[in-house]
């Protein structure tokens, strides 16, 4: 299981509607909630963040780095990490 940390959790609380029509989360506690029951994941590079994809099935062959992160279900970290979460 993974501990999600407060940047984690304020990313996700920030911009869960690029995923979600309606807020999921309104508090940090939420959030980490939501996170846990959905089994999000946390990934170091945009390499891990591929990896993860394929094995999800999706078809990420030609894929750039920007159409990646710009999936609604792959959350940008500010330091760089990445918040996987399947809607």
């Amino acid at each position: 299981m993974y501990e999600y940390d407060e940047e984690c959790l304020k990313t996700f609380l920030k911009n869960q509607g690029q995923l979600f029509d309606e807020p999921v989360a309104e508090t940090l506690e939420a959030a980490e909630a939501f996170l846990e029951d959905c089994m999000a994941v946390i990934v170091d590079n945009i390499g891990e963040v591929r990896e993860f994809l394929e094995e999800e099935g999706m078809d990420v062959d030609g894929m750039s780095v920007e159409e990646m992160e710009e999936a609604s279900e792959v959350f940008v970290l500010p330091d760089g990490r990445y918040l996987i979460v399947e809607g």
